[in-house]
């Protein structure tokens, strides 16, 4: 007859089992996520005892099993792994994993999950089912020959039996897990099923949980009755994949095979991937995984269909904070690693010098593809230019190294549709578009139809006008002006200036400079009208002898003062978070015939500078509601 020994765990903590009980409220759920993890290990070491020549016995099916007892209110987790012996109980379960365990809790113990930020709590490993049992149980039998099966229990305290069986033939291990009253929805088949899907979809082990319906895949309609009700078998309910897409080489993958895998992690995904980036490095870190770039749009969620990181196929988390930089964590994939630690706080994450490297590996592989797709079809790069320069613009904002390879793929569209690379942009406009200075300046439009006018006005100078309406460009060219202010022998000063910042004969100055018709008496007279009919508040009045088919006026905002506003809406500048007011330059073209006009007049002096001005607010979509209402009697009136 078999012997029972009762024992007592070797424990110093003598409130472990309710710390475990407590540990981290909101994440009670990983316990099925660390026993399938266990089996999964135990079933793996068999498969290399058999590669190895130590084990001889079928390796072929081996799978785990998740069952559910809603009447004697039990869930247990089977494999057909090494199993353990009764000493290897004692040494593995009462001795290692406790202590494990023990050890992780007296560094969390006092902390919400939120405030110690642990990234994915693996370690905790089979003492966390006491966090949702009143009892645990074990049958386990070791492959070894002639080893019995064994029973282990316990209570949630440090007392438990140890007891050698006769009723267990299979090989493997069995946890069964006594479900508490407080954890009873562990019992729902749908919460099972939910918590499988979310951690173990991609486990390397088949797991069944459950059997399912389907119509037998041999079943062929008879000749004589075409309608009879297809042949149905019972089959094991396999809910996971076991050689996911980024566990592949990437010459096994089809374009559809990517495709199709990453409807498989995001089945609500209605849109197509633009393109994938395989991962695969073995030296200095294991790192495998898959990238795709999504569309960009309004509707994107970021919260949404994240980057999901695994640990040997067994999802930990989808906050991968600190192991993709910030400005890669709008694309979607799965990125796999044993090398990155997972009892950590983010703040050590970061610090983590096998992490950092993971990173920069990451932002090296992004780069090199996005040069390969550049380099091997332009046309179709430009294409999705629109749906893809935030990320890369975000990246050369944030990342040197990135900056450095993006400046030979960054494109610069123009209004006509045309794009160019920085190098090929600073070729074509330097011919046309250096001023007196020598500076190049790029003139630049973030909005084609609301800056029309001010484009035409380049456009019948010759001049090239790009358009870029990103919310983050301000920032981009900023490090590009800094980065290419040397006048040198080679080089020449690069600007970039919105079409609507100033007059366009000052945006880029030439030498010939032109004279007023007015004379300076008749200069300060028309400055002196003006400026007592329009609101100076609002407006600087800046007289300029521009061409005389120019507008009258024109509202400009001074380049550097708008673009550090849209640096503030966007992040911030070096020089805090104070606003910029929403002063307007008004530029008065004193060889405009209206100037005549306006000085001669006497009656209408007034309604000609309200006229002219807004006019002016028209081409900068600022006229609006009452304003415009007057603006069009005002026109009907003055043409009668």
């Amino acid at each position: 007859m078999a012997t029972m020994t009762k024992g007592k765990i070797n424990v110093a903590v003598d409130n472990i089992f309710p710390l475990i009980k407590q540990f981290l409220y909101s994440d009670h759920e990983i316990f099925l996520r660390e026993l399938i993890s266990n089996a999964t290990d135990a079933t793996n070491k068999l498969k290399h005892l058999a590669s190895i020549g130590e084990f001889d016995g079928d390796t072929e099916n081996l799978k785990i099993e998740v069952k559910l007892d809603k009447d004697n209110k039990t869930l247990s987790v089977i494999d057909q792994g090494i199993g353990m012996t009764k000493d290897e109980v004692v040494k593995y379960i009462n001795e290692i994993a406790f202590s494990g365990a023990e050890d992780f809790l007296e560094q969390y113990k006092d902390k919400k999950a939120e405030d110690a930020g642990i990234i994915g709590h693996f370690g905790l490993g089979f003492y966390s089912a006491f966090m949702v049992s009143d009892k645990v149980e074990i049958r386990t039998k070791s492959y070894k020959k002639d080893s019995k099966a064994v029973h282990w229990s316990c209570e949630g305290s440090p007392e438990f039996q140890l007891e050698e069986i006769d009723d267990k033939k299979d090989r493997g291990t069995e946890i069964i897990l006594h479900i508490s009253e407080d954890s009873k929805e562990f019992l729902e088949e749908s919460r099972i099923n939910e918590l499988l899907h979310k951690y173990n979809k991609f486990n390397s082990v088949p797991i069944k949980f459950g059997t399912k319906e389907i119509i037998d895949p041999e079943w062929q309609p008879s000749e004589d009755n075409k309608d009879e009700e297809p042949k149905k078998i019972i089959v094991d309910n396999i809910i996971n994949n076991t050689q996911p897409a980024w566990t592949k080489k990437p010459s096994e993958l089809t374009d559809e095979d990517y495709k199709k895998f990453y409807h498989e992690l995001y089945p609500d995904a209605f849109d197509e991937p633009l393109f994938h980036i395989h991962l695969n490095v073995d030296h200095p870190f294991h790192l495998t995984g898959i990238l795709y770039f999504p569309k960009l749009n309004l509707n994107l969620d970021p919260t949404k269909n994240r980057i999901q990181l695994y640990q040997n196929q067994v999802f930990v988390t989808d906050n991968v904070e600190g192991i993709v930089p910030d400005f890669l964590q709008m694309l979607r994939g799965v990125i796999d690693s044993p090398d990155i630690p997972l009892n950590v706080s983010r703040s050590y994450l970061q610090a983590d010098a096998a992490v950092k490297k993971i990173s920069g590996y990451i932002t090296r592989k992004v780069a090199d593809k996005l040069q390969s797709l550049f380099n091997k079809d332009r046309k179709s790069f430009e294409e999705k230019w629109n749906d893809i320069k935030i990320i890369i613009e975000y990246g050369m904002l944030s990342d040197e190294k990135f900056y450095d390879k993006a400046l030979k793929f960054y494109l610069f569209p123009d209004t006509e549709g045309n794009y160019y690379t920085f190098e090929e942009l600073v070729e074509k406009i330097k011919p046309v578009q250096t001023d007196k200075d020598k500076n190049i300046v790029a003139l630049y439009t973030s909005d084609a139809k609301a800056q029309h006018a001010y484009i035409e006005e380049a456009k019948n100078k010759g001049y090239l006008v790009l358009l870029l309406d990103s919310p983050i460009v301000a920032h981009l060219l900023q490090k590009l002006e800094m980065d290419n202010s040397e006048l040198s022998d080679q080089k020449q000063p690069v600007k970039f200036a919105r079409v609507d910042a100033d007059a366009i004969d000052n945006l880029i100055k030439k030498d010939d400079a032109k004279v007023s018709k007015l004379s300076d008496d008749e200069q300060q007279k028309l400055k002196e009208i003006i400026e007592k009919n329009i609101p100076v508040e609002q407006f600087t009045v800046q007289l300029e002898p521009l061409d005389s088919d120019t507008a009258p006026f024109i509202i400009t905002q001074p380049e550097f003062m708008r673009r550090f506003k849209e640096m503030q809406q966007t992040g911030g500048t070096m020089f805090g978070g104070n606003d910029f007011p929403g002063m307007y330059n008004l530029i008065v073209n004193t060889n405009s015939d209206w100037m005549p006009k306006i000085l001669k007049a006497k009656k209408k002096q007034a309604e000609y500078v309200q006229q002219a001005l807004d006019l002016a607010k028209l081409s900068q979509n600022l006229l609006k509601g009452e304003e415009l209402t007057r603006f069009i009697k005002r026109s009907l009136e003055l043409m009668k």
